[in-house]
Order: structure tokens, then C-alpha cells, then sequence
């Protein structure tokens, strides 16, 4: 399931919440065995939503985290990017919801590069609990000159990624 309404817990009212995440979770064993950079979070209180679960846009959040800590474990500060010219957005996101965290969880965010393209990084994500994958995410960051047009991954950014 995409980031959807359904995935927002906008479900059709003729469906039990719980079943369906329930459902979820026997579908969300890790399908890869991630051996790459992680963080591990702790799931608190605000960022549950009514149904006491995590709310599916603080995904987004931890995603980001983890993105900026593995690029400053491979050396590259974002901010001396930034003062050379650079900036990396978001311009694509794909997410598939597997299974909720819930409060006091302590999650896993993995986070690899799969692809650097001319003016592109490609990330792949997952978020887990234990063995059990919650999210798998895919991002891919612009590279982009101060006047916000594209342009080519600096070399130094490019060889610190691969």
C-alpha cells in the first residue's frame, strides 16, 4: 500500500482497522536482508495518532534522520554543501506501509544509495521493529545550485557515496 488515504487510516468505514493492520503484519517480514547504515528511534507518545499508532507522516521524519546521518557517516555535511552552492530536496518518494510501530516502540531505520544518477541520489529505506519490516521507502534527492536549478552531483559527494 502506497501513501494513500487508506495508508492515513482514511479506510472505507466497513473495515476493521485492526484486522487490517493485522493483515499487514504477516505480510511485512523483511522480503531483504538490509546490512546497511542504520538509526534506531524511539516511537513516542506525539508521534501516534488517535488510533495509537504512528501517524504515517512521521515516517517521513525518521526517513529524513536517517538519510542525514548516513551521508555525515560517509563524511558529507549537508550544511558545507549548502555553503558551497548545493542543496539536495526531496523530489520523489515512494512508501509502502507494511505494519504500525506503536508508542515506546523502538524502531530500526536502514538506509542505503541504490543509485546515483547525473543529478540524483536514489535511496532505499526500511523501517523496522525487530525482524519485522514496518516501512520500505524510496527517495531520490536533486541535486540543486543556489539558484534552484539541477546539476551535477558534485564528485567528492558522488565518491563518498559509493
Amino acid at each position: 500500500m502506497g501513501a494513500s488515504a487508506e495508508a492515513a487510516g482514511q479506510v472505507h468505514p466497513s473495515i476493521n482497522l485492526l484486522s487490517f493492520w493485522n493483515c499487514c503484519a504477516h505480510a511485512g517480514r523483511r522480503s531483504r536482508h538490509m546490512q546497511d547504515f542504520y538509526i534506531e528511534n524511539t516511537i513516542f507518545y506525539h508521534d501516534t495518532d488517535a488510533g495509537g499508532v504512528v501517524y504515517y507522516g512521521r515516517y517521513f521524519e525518521h526517513l529524513e534522520e536517517s538519510r542525514h546521518a548516513y551521508c555525515k557517516s560517509r563524511g558529507i555535511e549537508l550544511s558545507a554543501l549548502i555553503a558551497r552552492g548545493f542543496q539536495f530536496p526531496v523530489v520523489h518518494t515512494e512508501v509502502e506501509y507494511k505494519a504500525p510501530a506503536r508508542y515506546a516502540d523502538t524502531i530500526r531505520i536502514s538506509t542505503r544509495v541504490e543509485k546515483i544518477g547525473t543529478s540524483s541520489i536514489h535511496f532505499y529505506q526500511e523501517i523496522t521493529r525487530g525482524t519485522l519490516v514496518l516501512v520500505q521507502a524510496k527517495t531520490v534527492w536533486a541535486c540543486i545550485d543556489s539558484n534552484f536549478h539541477t546539476c551535477p552531483v558534485p564528485d567528492d559527494v558522488r565518491s563518498a557515496l559509493i
